[in-house]
């Protein structure tokens, strides 16, 4: 198995109508929109590209979102990262 594979979505119900989505993968690189600034921005996906544009729609469309890279793991590559975003509910 792929240590850098991405698991399938999470998604949680929360309280206030709000959907949160999360999934976690074993590189520990912390992606734009969920990195701080100056990491936050997300450059665009080339017109021809196949893939690229769903961190685009996290940062165009969710409400909230965040990351944390967690420590070193083995062969030095990090023990990977939880991602989260959430949308709707009474503020969304």
């Amino acid at each position: 198995m792929d240590p850098f594979r991405c698991a399938s979505p999470r998604l949680a119900a929360l309280a206030d109508g709000r959907l949160r989505v999360g999934v976690w993968d074993g590189h520990p690189h912390v992606p734009a929109p969920f990195g701080e600034p100056p990491w936050n921005r997300v450059p665009p996906a080339p017109e021809d590209a196949e893939g690229g544009r769903g961190l685009c729609l996290v940062a165009e469309y969710a409400d909230r979102w965040g990351g944390l890279a967690l420590g070193d793991g083995p062969l030095e590559r990090g023990a990977g990262k939880p991602l989260w975003f959430e949308v709707g509910g009474k503020g969304g």
